[in-house]
């Protein structure tokens, strides 16, 4: 649900812009049909289904051409299309009609971490998807599911942002790492420091992608007490990771296995996936991970 309704957003916020109104007064012409609708809840149930870790993407290609719009012809990408791709490499004239509309473009801002001609991972899936119109080069799009490469650990370019904050209700902190998780922020933690004057503070901190960062830093101007903040650029260094499906007797338990230099080296068990088990078993939640741990072991030794 989170996801369909962030490229909804995506879109209203594009055509709010476009037309000089707030996002309230908006008329939707692109994402109000049905197909377009079918296009983003179908997207955001297929990538919620298929648990990928992160979704990159090659540079758009947006076409050319022109393109009969709700107020008029426009030459191609539309402006809805260009707004929603602001910050995204695109490409251009390869056929002269439109490849991508608004609704596809915000499906790729809202989900692909990254942008880029290499294909850096081993690929395991193909599937692909046709279009109907006949071109001089295929109307086709291809999707890839794959893993990392052996031996090579993922670095992500990410940004902290953080602020001091003396004079909030702590009431308040929850429900703000809330909606700061629903807008993107991959990690919210608080410091308690001393600021001058021996002033009791909180220092909130956010780790969040490039593309986040703008709606995670609204929340923290309307949403807390805060007035200023910092911001820097940090690069992430994180383990290839995969999911496994873990039969138990208690039922299927997710499990992700870290590897390092190509080889397994820690894995930790689905935290909701161990409650839910231990609900509905009526069991302690040790004992389900404890039963994962078992089973782990013995997947290991069946493996060497």
């Amino acid at each position: 649900k989170k996801l369909s309704l962030d490229m909804f957003e995506r879109i209203a916020r594009a055509e709010a812009k476009i037309h000089g109104k707030s996002l309230e007064e908006v008329h939707f012409h692109e994402v109000g049909a049905i197909d377009s609708i079918v296009d983003m809840v179908g997207a955001a149930i297929a990538i919620d289904y298929l648990k990928v870790e992160r979704i990159m993407a090659s540079p758009v290609q947006v076409g050319g051409g022109f393109v009969k719009c709700a107020h008029g012809l426009f030459p191609v990408p539309a402006p809805a299309t260009m707004e929603i791709l602001k910050d995204i490499p695109i490409k251009s004239g390869l056929v002269p009609f439109e490849t991508t509309t608004p609704t596809g473009a915000a499906i790729l801002a809202a989900n692909v971490e990254k942008f880029s001609d290499k294909m850096e991972f081993s690929v395991e899936r193909i599937g692909y998807g046709i279009g109907n119109r006949d071109l001089e080069v295929p109307n086709v799009l291809r999707v890839y599911l794959g893993t990392a490469a052996d031996g090579l650990d993922e670095i992500d370019e990410q940004y902290i942002l953080e602020t001091n904050i003396d004079d909030m209700n702590p009431e308040l902190y929850s429900y703000i790492e809330e909606r700061l998780f629903e807008k993107g922020a991959l990690d919210v933690f608080r410091t308690p420091i001393i600021m001058k004057k021996a002033r009791s503070a909180i220092k909130l901190s956010i780790l969040v992608n490039k593309k986040q960062a703008g709606a995670v830093q609204g929340v923290i101007f309307r949403e807390t007490t805060s007035i200023g903040m910092r911001k820097f650029r940090v690069e992430k260094i994180m383990l290839q990771r995969e999911f496994l499906a873990l039969p138990t007797e208690y039922g299927e338990i997710k499990v992700k296995i870290s590897y390092y230099e190509g080889k397994p080296v820690k894995y930790k068990a689905e935290y909701e996936d161990c409650r839910n088990a231990a609900v509905k078993n009526q069991v302690p939640i040790v004992t389900v991970y404890r039963t994962v741990d078992q089973e782990m072991e013995k997947r290991t030794r069946s493996e060497k």
